[in-house]
């Protein structure tokens, strides 16, 4: 019996680069979190919001970074529910942590 090896094609470069646009996204958010507390930012709790909004950045880029990684393999294993947990997680409380700014 032969077994054909499995050929992706650029699915997993397609897969690596739509996770490092969405780490480019994570980070302008961040960015411009700070940039909101620096300018216009009201006390303490817009710098709360911007060190939690740098811990949330800090989380995705390791989810982010361990499932590029992952993908650099000829068959990538499936994105584990806890990774997939963590990045919706960090997304969520940048959004929550934005909110706190204004």
């Amino acid at each position: 019996m032969i077994t054909a090896e499995r050929d992706p094609g650029l699915q997993p470069e397609r897969t690596r680069l739509a996770w490092r646009r969405t780490t480019l996204s994570c980070t302008v958010v961040a960015i411009l979190a700070g940039r909101q507390a620096l300018h216009g930012g009201t006390g303490p709790a817009a710098l709360i919001a911007v060190a939690l909004s740098v811990l949330a950045w800090l989380g995705f880029l390791i989810v982010a970074h361990l499932r590029v990684t992952a993908m650099g393999t000829a068959r990538p294993r499936p994105m584990s529910p806890r990774s997939a947990v963590g990045a919706a997680a960090c997304t969520v409380a940048l959004a929550v942590f934005a909110a706190m700014l204004f």
